[in-house]
């Protein structure tokens, strides 16, 4: 069975690193794709009826639980190299990073061209409000949003859980996170079946949301950044978003959050950051942003990697 050292550990995180900036998201067949599929079927199962929120933990069960453990038992019969390749290539399916940088940037690219029609069109591909109406300040907004969280989501969370329990663990969370995308809403439907997608995966993301905000405050203005996380977190809906954001947007001292349209609704959210409103060139420094925290969370890998090593002599 392959022991999962620090040294390995980080060796096989750049590995994976490498590998999604070289192939980004499969364009065919994703197996998100799949399981989608599979968690809709165990939707229509069991999503009716009474009991909900255990109906929901065991459609969580499944969809989660069962994929991760035939990955480790995968991992722990398969030869070394063989074992190795699929930590590498589980990294890969739960990571994201080219793939934020392939959506986001081309908004930043059409608001500079003040095309807003494509901005409009490109911005609906990755968030869930309404961009038909939006102006350029509004696609904006949503765009560095999801950059920040997102630089979270696909791709700290998976890193993390990756420097925990390997590729099977990267997988967990990737499968955990895309559902709670598809069932954390709190709406009629999904409100009692969804509670435990949602809740677990605040679970899973609460150490790698605290983790991403404190790289955010690092590796920008700092100051701002704290104080961002510690006044304007608390007022925002997800407890891990909240800090995420707020931490990025002060960083970066740009102004987000605020007003956005929802299935036709008009939301008004906490503000968040400081400084000036989002505008075109802070999409690109939030993608740089987060490259630069990939880049440092790399770097911390192989210091503890190098760390762990002992010295004989």
């Amino acid at each position: 069975m392959l022991t999962l050292t620090m040294p390995l550990i980080a060796t096989l995180a750049v590995l994976g690193v490498i590998v999604d900036r070289w192939f980004g998201e499969p364009r065919r067949a994703h197996p998100l794709v799949g399981f989608g599929n599979w968690a809709a079927r165990l939707e229509a199962r069991f999503n009716h009826g009474r009991r909900l929120r255990i109906k929901g933990m065991l459609a969580w069960a499944l969809a989660v639980l069962v994929p991760v453990a035939i990955a480790w038992m995968l991992v722990a019969v398969l030869p070394l190299l063989a074992a190795c390749a699929l930590h590498v290539a589980l990294l890969w399916f739960a990571l994201g990073a080219r793939s934020l940088r392939d959506h986001i940037a081309p908004i930043g690219y059409a608001l500079g061209q003040h095309d807003i029609d494509s901005a409009r069109e490109l911005t609906a591909r990755i968030v869930s409000r309404d961009t038909a109406q939006a102006d350029e300040a509004a696609l904006a907004r949503a765009a560095v949003e999801s950059a920040l969280e997102n630089g979270n989501d696909a791709i700290f969370g998976a890193l993390f859980w990756f420097a925990i329990a390997g590729g099977p663990g990267a997988l967990g969370f990737r499968l955990a996170n895309t559902l709670d995308a598809m069932w954390g809403y709190r709406t009629p439907r999904y409100l009692r079946f969804g509670w435990a997608a949602a809740r677990l995966d605040d679970v899973l993301n609460w150490i790698p949301a605290r983790l991403t905000a404190t790289t955010y405050a690092l590796l920008g203005d700092t100051l701002t950044a704290w104080r961002c996380w510690r006044e304007q977190a608390p007022r925002w809906d997800s407890p891990n978003a909240g800090p995420v954001m707020a931490a990025g947007a002060g960083s970066l001292n740009v102004l987000i959050g605020g007003a956005a349209v929802y299935h036709g609704t008009l939301e008004q959210r906490p503000t968040l950051g400081f400084g000036h409103p989002a505008e075109a060139r802070h999409i690109g420094a939030a993608l740089v942003l987060v490259e630069r925290s990939l880049i440092f969370w790399l770097a911390v890998l192989l210091v503890l990697a190098l760390l762990s090593v002992p010295l004989h002599g």
